[in-house]
């Protein structure tokens, strides 16, 4: 039997966008933010430059036939579909692992505010550069994770009929792994591994789609996905407070 509330799953990143704005946050949510637009400004300048030889290398191999020449319109259309895709999943992922120092801290910070206790003692800025190497492992298995369970959904797509459950099964996937992905943030501040993590969550997994639901959902909108990397570290955080003394609800 599922257990956990998947309603009150929804309500976490909601919260979250309204923790990032306290005074005492605003810094390690400002400063991932600059780093997340200038990566975010890089990776579409070079998609966008390798995606427009690609469309002159796929112009020049067709036919000399005016109408198929005129299609060049679909082309940038199609491509641009794609890129919008590559940005969605590809940013995410290397967002959390350039800021996944800031946001360790910054989930220390948010469960402080939350709680009133201190998660721990040491200097803020010397344990964010001496926690550079393990928040990178930690991100490193976060992936390792995810990418055999992707190819295997992937496969799954790829067969007439199955592919409509596979549809249904990469949704909840997603959902499930930001959950994983954010959570883990707290998690971490009190060494909580991540296989006993992923037991947590599974112990209120209900809870855990419904706070990676909208989540996943943001993280695919360009833009917003600037910003809703920080307030799902925030609302992970109060899911991370909130649902360790309730996961039997």
């Amino acid at each position: 039997m599922l257990k956990g509330n998947f309603f009150r799953g929804l309500g976490y990143l909601g919260e979250g966008f309204g923790l990032i704005r306290q005074p005492g946050l605003r810094l390690f949510v400002v400063i991932p933010l600059i780093i997340n637009v200038l990566l975010f400004g890089l990776l579409f300048y070079f998609l966008a430059e390798l995606f427009t030889g690609l469309i002159a290398a796929a112009m020049a191999w067709l036919p000399d036939w005016a109408w198929l020449q005129a299609l060049d319109w679909l082309f940038w259309l199609l491509y641009g579909v794609v890129i919008l895709l590559m940005l969605a999943y590809g940013f995410v992922i290397i967002a959390n692992l350039i800021g996944s120092p800031f946001y360790g801290y910054l989930a220390e910070l948010t469960e402080k505010q939350l709680t009133g206790q201190e998660v721990s003692t040491e200097d803020s800025w010397s344990a964010i550069v001496r926690d550079i190497p393990r928040s990178l492992w930690r991100e490193v298995q976060k992936i390792a994770y995810y990418l055999p369970r992707a190819l295997g959904l992937f496969i799954i797509g790829l067969i007439p009929v199955v592919n409509l459950v596979a549809a249904v099964l990469w949704f909840l996937f997603n959902s499930w792994m930001m959950a994983l992905q954010y959570v883990d943030y707290p998690a971490d501040n009190h060494k909580v591994s991540f296989p006993a993590l992923r037991q947590r969550l599974a112990d209120t997994r209900l809870s855990a789609l419904g706070f990676g639901l909208p989540v996943a959902l943001a993280a695919m909108v360009p833009v917003l996905n600037l910003f809703v990397v920080p307030a799902a570290v925030c609302g992970a955080t109060a899911y991370w407070v909130r649902e360790s003394n309730s996961n039997t609800q």
